[in-house]
């Protein structure tokens, strides 16, 4: 008797073929009953995939399964639920040693917490709906995983180009990714196409391993024949992998460069500093030479110098580099800078010279020495000599100003204006910032000339006496003239800012009749003579409204003295009740008796406003009857 499963096995045999015959025209249908599974999942490593598996038609009563489809065709049954209507009663069966565990939702999905790349399998989804009707249908997962940074290690010793066979240049690593990546080989920015074939101009290989955790690692090593030009090259690799979607994804190492070894072809030779465009250098300046060859390692360098066709060597080093220090102007002549570099070509020429100008200047001459005195009105000519190498360019300025080119100052008729300091510039228009100066002091001597500042004009007739005026004189020559005023208060010489030999006193007063008239005189003097100028004011004007106050002042003062003495009088009189009442001459009025003049009255009682001494207003019909 057959066992029950191989039973079941050999009825559902021919079920089978006709579900592979279904499947092969429409996946996922076996008979009338169709299910619905997406062919492929992808996910990112460490994501949660879901696997759906849905019924088409309308059914109350189903059981859905789960298997997972190992590489040998066998299932294994990871979980299961039964539908009722809207009621899911869902299982886990097996997990097979996975954790986290497979899932069942609450519709049935098969859940993959923390996908890893181990869960990369097919999924296979069966329904069964009542005896007959079952469908399937499988689900494939695909698992990516993003490398880690790419590394790159270069070849760090120094590499021949004269080997012609292509050499080691450096190996590229993209650790742990799914599926395995792919590594690519660029220089200066520009993809390498090298074959995976050996040969001598170059070629790459690659291995892949499959770590414990299921991702990949490739290793890639560039080999390459080197020349000249890759001297400054800039490598790199770069790791490509794919991502869900059909994406995919780029890591770049980091550039690095190779060391070379390469024969000198060309040598070069100048001064570096410092030096001018036209190739003089400064007498005195510390010189530096240098020489360069394009062979790597560096060579070896010689220096020296040809005297009457014979070499001097002056230095022998790996730098390149010589120094003349405060080079001088007999060190002016040929240099020469030659490269010891034995694997270059026989017919290079490994030597270069140059010629070395020492440019100088010596120190200028005057004819007439750096100080002279001449008279006012005279002349003369002044030569500035100089040495120098190239020929020096010489010129003369006064204050700034350029006055010409040339070795001559010639100046005739001159003024106190030609005093002051002449220059003499002497510098090479080839060779900046070498020159030199020499200075000319001319004094000229004279009558001292003289420059009054006047005071503000007024009208004629508008000054007063008592204004204040502010008198300036200035004046100048050589030697120095002494200011002298014809009045007191006057300040001290002193030189004028800016005034090219002018100095200058000033002296403040008020306005007097006496200096109207006279006037104030400002004189300059110095041992060839003097010079004067008299400020005038003119006549003052009157004081017409000053007099008319001081009348007026008078006037008041009499009157009131004359009132104060009236008043003495009156009381002074004796007997008289009509005093100070103007009347007639004659008999008194009615009902008052005749008074006479007593003999005995005192002179000065009677006497106040007749002006008499001797009284004689008391006697006879001289005298006023009632006085006041």
């Amino acid at each position: 008797m057959e066992p029950i499963d191989a039973l079941a096995k050999t009825r559902r045999a021919p079920q089978l073929l006709v579900l592979a015959l279904l499947l092969g025209a429409h996946p996922g249908t076996q008979g009338e009953m169709q299910v619905s599974v997406p062919p492929l999942v992808e996910v990112m490593r460490g994501e949660s995939a879901t696997l759906d598996c849905t019924p088409l038609g309308v059914y109350d009563h189903f059981l859905l399964e789960w298997f997972l489809a190992d590489r040998s065709g066998a299932r294994h049954l990871l979980a299961k639920a039964e539908v009722q209507g809207s009621e899911v009663q869902p299982r886990v069966h097996s997990s097979r040693g996975r954790s986290p565990q497979y899932q069942l939702d609450e519709r049935g999905r098969l859940v993959l917490p923390e996908v890893q790349v181990g869960d990369e399998r097919d999924y296979v989804c069966v329904v069964t709906a009542g005896a007959a009707d079952t469908a399937e249908a499988t689900a494939r997962l695909r698992v990516f995983a993003k490398p880690e940074a790419t590394d790159v290690s270069s070849n760090k010793g120094t590499l021949s180009v004269m080997e012609n066979f292509a050499q080691e240049i450096a190996t590229c690593k993209g650790r742990n990714g799914n599926p395995a990546p792919q590594i690519k080989w660029y220089r200066n920015q520009q993809l390498l196409q090298v074959p995976m074939e050996v040969n001598s101009n170059g070629y790459m290989t690659s291995r892949t391993v499959r770590e414990a955790s299921g991702l990949q690692s490739l290793t890639s090593t560039l080999y390459l024949r080197l020349h000249k030009a890759d001297r400054e090259a800039s490598f790199h690799c770069s790791v490509h992998y794919s991502l869900p979607q059909g994406q995919h994804g780029r890591l770049d190492s980091q550039p690095f460069h190779l060391t070379l070894h390469y024969p000198t072809e060309h040598v070069q030779f100048w001064v570096n500093s410092p030096s001018t465009t036209e190739g003089w250098v400064r007498e005195g300046d510390s010189v530096q030479l240098s020489c360069r060859g394009d062979g790597s390692p560096s060579p070896e360098y010689t220096f020296y110098r040809l005297q009457d066709m014979k070499e001097e060597v002056l230095k022998t080093d790996l730098e390149g580099n010589l120094t003349l220090e405060r080079v001088q102007r007999g060190q002016s002549g040929t240099y020469g800078c030659r490269v010891e570099d034995y694997d270059a070509p026989e017919d290079t020429d490994l030597s270069q010279t140059l010629e070395l100008r020492v440019a100088y200047l010596d120190p200028l001459k005057l004819s007439g020495g750096e100080e002279l005195s001449l008279p006012l009105g005279s002349g003369v000519a002044v030569n500035c000599s100089v040495q120098g190498l190239p020929t020096p360019v010489l010129r003369w300025t006064k204050d700034s100003a350029p006055l010409g080119d040339g070795p001559w100052l010639s100046l005739s008729n001159i003024t106190f204006d030609s005093a002051g300091t002449y220059t003499c510039e002497a510098y090479m228009p080839t060779v900046p910032l070498l020159s030199r100066t020499r200075t000319l002091k001319l004094l000229v001597e004279g009558k001292p000339e003289l420059r009054p500042e006047e005071t503000q004009p007024k009208a004629e007739g508008s000054w007063r006496e008592g204004d204040e005026v502010r008198l300036v004189c200035s004046a100048r020559g050589y030697p120095e003239p002494k200011l002298s005023w014809s009045e007191l208060g006057g300040t001290l010489a002193e030189p004028v800012p800016g005034g090219q030999g002018w100095v200058s006193s000033s002296l403040t007063l008020k306005v007097t009749n006496v200096l109207s008239q006279n006037g104030v005189s400002c004189v300059a003097s110095n041992p060839h003579g003097h010079t004067q100028h008299i400020f005038h004011f003119g006549t003052l004007a009157p004081q017409t409204s000053q007099a008319g106050v001081a009348v007026m002042a008078v006037a008041v003062s009499v009157g009131l003295l004359l009132l104060v003495v009236a008043a003495f009088y009156c009381m002074r009189r004796k007997g008289r009740p009509g005093c100070c009442r103007q009347g007639e001459k004659g008999a008194p009025p009615p009902g008052e008796p005749e008074r006479s003049h007593s003999g005995s009255q005192r002179p000065e009682q009677t006497g106040l406003l007749l002006g008499g001494a001797s009284g004689g207003g008391r006697h006879g019909s001289g005298g006023f009857g009632d006085e006041c």
